[in-house]
C-alpha cells in the first residue's frame, strides 16, 4: 500500500549516474537527489545502490551522508535502509542516543508483530554485537522495563481466532488486579498484554466493557502511569487500528511549539511503503486536515519536498 508516485520507465543505471552528477561541483544538487530517491520503491533503491557501487566504487549511503545535511539527511538515510534496519537504528538511538526517547523505543517495540520482533532482535545483535534485551534492561526501569522485556521474549499468535473463555477469564483477572487494596497488580497487565494476540485484546476490550461498563483504555489510564502506561496503550491501540495509532503519533509530533522532526521522519519513512494510505485516511478523519497539508505547514525546503514525495503529494 505504497504512496509513492513512481515513473513508468526507470533505469537504475541512469539514476545512479544522475545522483553522481548531483554530487559534483560546489554543493550537492538536492533537487535531483530528492526527485529520484523520493520516487523509487525499495527494490529500485537497492538496484540504484548496487549500480552506484559498481560504477563508482563507492557506497551511495556514505556519499549521501557526507553530501546532505540536517533533517533531509536524516530522512534520506533512513529511507535507504530496509524496514528492519530502520527499526533497529531508531531503537538504538532512542535508548542510547544524544537525546534519550523511551517513548519512541516503546512505540516501535510495542507496535510490531512477533515475527517483526524476531527480525529486529536478530538484526540488532548482528549490527551492534549486543542483544536488544540487554540494552532495554540497562536503559529502562520498573514495570516499563518488565513489559518491554516480556513483549520482546514472547511469541504471540497473529491469527484472527480467539478463545472466548480465556477472554472472559482475562477480563475478570484484570478487574480483580485493579481492585487490590495495595494498588494494581502490574504483573497481570504485563502477562496479558505481552502474551495475547491482537484479536484477543480487541475481544477483551469489548468483553471488559460488557462485563464492567468500562473500556480497557480507561482501566489502563486509571491503574498505570508513565512509560508503562504508554506501552500498554500502544499495544491496545495497535491491536485495534495501527494506522490510527500512527496518525495520532504524527499529530502529536506536529502539535504545539516546535515540530518533533525525528518522530515525523521515522513514522513517515517507516509507514510510506506499508500502510501510509490508511494512516493518511485516519489522520484526515480524526483531524479534518490532510496529512500532506499538516506536513507542508510544519516543514520547509527540500526536506518538505522529500516527505511530501513519500506521501505521494509531489
Amino acid at each position: 500500500m505504497s504512496t509513492l508516485n513512481i515513473p513508468s520507465k526507470i533505469s537504475p543505471r541512469d539514476d545512479a549516474l544522475q545522483i553522481h552528477r548531483a554530487f559534483k561541483g560546489l554543493g550537492c544538487d538536492t533537487d535531483v537527489i530528492v526527485n529520484i530517491l523520493g520516487h523509487r520503491d525499495a527494490s529500485q533503491r537497492d538496484d540504484i545502490q548496487q549500480e552506484y557501487e559498481t560504477m563508482f566504487s563507492d557506497e551511495l549511503r556514505k556519499r549521501l551522508s557526507s553530501e546532505l545535511h540536517g533533517h533531509l539527511k536524516k530522512a534520506v538515510l533512513l529511507w535507504m535502509k530496509s524496514p528492519v534496519e530502520r527499526d533497529v537504528s531508531a531503537i538504538k538511538r532512542a535508548l542510547k542516543g544524544a537525546i534519550i526517547d523511551l517513548k519512541a523505543a516503546t512505540e516501535i517495540i510495542c507496535s510490531r508483530t512477533s515475527s517483526q520482533i524476531r527480525q529486529i532482535k536478530q538484526a540488532y545483535t548482528s549490527t551492534y554485537g549486543n542483544r536488544l534485551e540487554n540494552d532495554v534492561d540497562e536503559y529502562t526501569s520498573g514495570n516499563h522495563k518488565k513489559l518491554l522485556l516480556a513483549y520482546l521474549s514472547t511469541t504471540r499468535y497473529e491469527g484472527p481466532e480467539i478463545d472466548t473463555v480465556l477472554v472472559e477469564d482475562d477480563a475478570k483477572t484484570i478487574r480483580k488486579a485493579g481492585q487490590k487494596h495495595s494498588g494494581v497488580d502490574e504483573r497481570t497487565f504485563i502477562h496479558i498484554f505481552s502474551e495475547r494476540s491482537r484479536a484477543h485484546l480487541v475481544a477483551l476490550d469489548s468483553t471488559y466493557r460488557q462485563m464492567f461498563g468500562l473500556n480497557l483504555r480507561r482501566a489502563i489510564k486509571k491503574e498505570a502511569s508513565g512509560n508503562f502506561k504508554y506501552g500498554l496503550l500502544t499495544i491496545l491501540h495497535c491491536a485495534y487500528n495501527p494506522a490510527q495509532f500512527y496518525a495520532v503519533v504524527l499529530r502529536k509530533a506536529m502539535k504545539g511549539l516546535g515540530t518533533k522532526d525525528t518522530t515525523l521522519i521515522r513514522v513517515i519513512v517507516t509507514r510510506a511503503e506499508f500502510d501510509m494510505q490508511l494512516v493518511m485516511a485516519e489522520f484526515h478523519k480524526k483531524y479534518r486536515k490532510t496529512l500532506a497539508d499538516a506536513v507542508h505547514s510544519e516543514t520547509s525546503g527540500q526536506y518538505r519536498v522529500f516527505l511530501l514525495s513519500l506521501l505521494g503529494s509531489t
